[in-house]
């Protein structure tokens, strides 16, 4: 008998998680265009004068989000008078993957760099939050003619102690993790998306309609559910790997970061990654916690501004 229910439940909780992930993509419906890379089909939402002076902007989300993250604090006043591309990475928000292997800084880097150059950009000014901080590194490693410079916004850098979540972990495991990605993460998720987010603010207040407004339940569905705890889970070996490098990265760079911040340490990650790329600016910022680009937003496209304006300078002071 109870085998029986237990199959009932799972099926009922498949059909209501089928029938969400419908009812999700209705109301948030892809903006921007899409990208076809190898092993990826990206989101990109291109924004602002394309003959602005200097580097685009290049704006990249963390970890349980997607692009309009960075689009509402931040996008949307930059494309005042900057081109700004706003880039789902693989497997997040309207941006798919192949592979959900394809998770690690490198790769994923990869691929926004052949969306880049389809699209035609040139240099940009990489901002990368949290999980993107780790791409952003990457990034100047691997393409040092596309980053221009570095805005780090309380990135991940290094390995750390602990895990990143026993349900991440419970998610990436074969055949019991996709099963309860497609029954009960959508349901139990909506019940958990407000408290969620107020805790990756603390000891900020969440806007009123974050989670709406930045189209967060996006991460419910499954696929993205999966891809997002596999990207959390294959972090720590990846930033391990490349923490080494570090040293090389030779575009200019600023990192910013709270304090208060109880998500990523800045003690783990931000001080040592200024220590290690040679003229890095670091600003820490007392009582501010993890979602840099909501707290202190103007702080943020000052220092994006002066980048700008600090690479500009140099390609004239070269040419003559």
């Amino acid at each position: 008998m109870i085998p029986v229910v237990l199959v009932t439940a799972l099926v009922m909780l498949a059909l209501i998680t089928r029938a969400g992930v419908m009812v999700l993509q209705r109301i948030y419906p892809a903006q921007g265009e899409m990208v076809e890379v190898a092993g990826a089909t990206l989101n990109v939402v291109d924004i602002g004068p394309r003959d602005a002076p200097g580097p685009a902007v290049l704006l990249i989300h963390g970890a349980s989000a997607n692009l309009e993250a960075m689009r509402k604090p931040l996008g949307d006043r930059l494309a005042g008078k900057h081109r700004v591309i706003l880039i789902g990475r693989p497997g997040h928000g309207w941006s798919t993957r192949a592979r959900q292997g394809d998770s690690t800084p490198a790769i994923q880097g990869r691929m926004i760099e052949e969306a880049l150059e389809k699209l035609g950009v040139g240099k940009v000014i990489l901002v990368g939050h949290s999980w993107a901080g780790a791409l952003g590194a990457r990034m100047a490693l691997d393409y040092p003619g596309r980053v221009a410079g570095l805005v780090m916004l309380a990135p991940v850098a290094y390995p750390w102690p602990g895990g990143v979540g026993w349900y991440n972990q419970v998610v990436t495991t074969p055949v019991v993790g996709p099963l309860l990605a497609y029954t009960i993460t959508l349901p139990l998720g909506f019940l958990l998306a407000d408290s969620g987010a107020r805790k990756a603010f603390l000891p900020q207040t969440a806007p009123e309609n974050f989670v709406t407004d930045t189209a967060t339940p996006l991460l419910l569905r499954p696929r993205e559910f999966l891809a997002n705890a596999r990207d959390l889970v294959t972090l720590k070996a990846a930033v391990g790997e490349q923490a080494p490098r570090y040293p090389e990265i030779r575009v200019p760079t600023v990192v910013i970061s709270g304090d208060a911040d109880t998500i990523v340490s800045t003690g783990i990650h931000s001080r040592p990654f200024a220590a290690a790329v040679p003229g890095t600016k670091l600003i820490v910022l007392p009582g501010v916690g993890h979602m840099i680009q909501n707290a202190v937003p103007d702080l943020v496209i000052s220092e994006i501004d002066a980048l700008i304006g600090q690479t500009a300078h140099g390609t004239a002071a070269a040419a003559n």
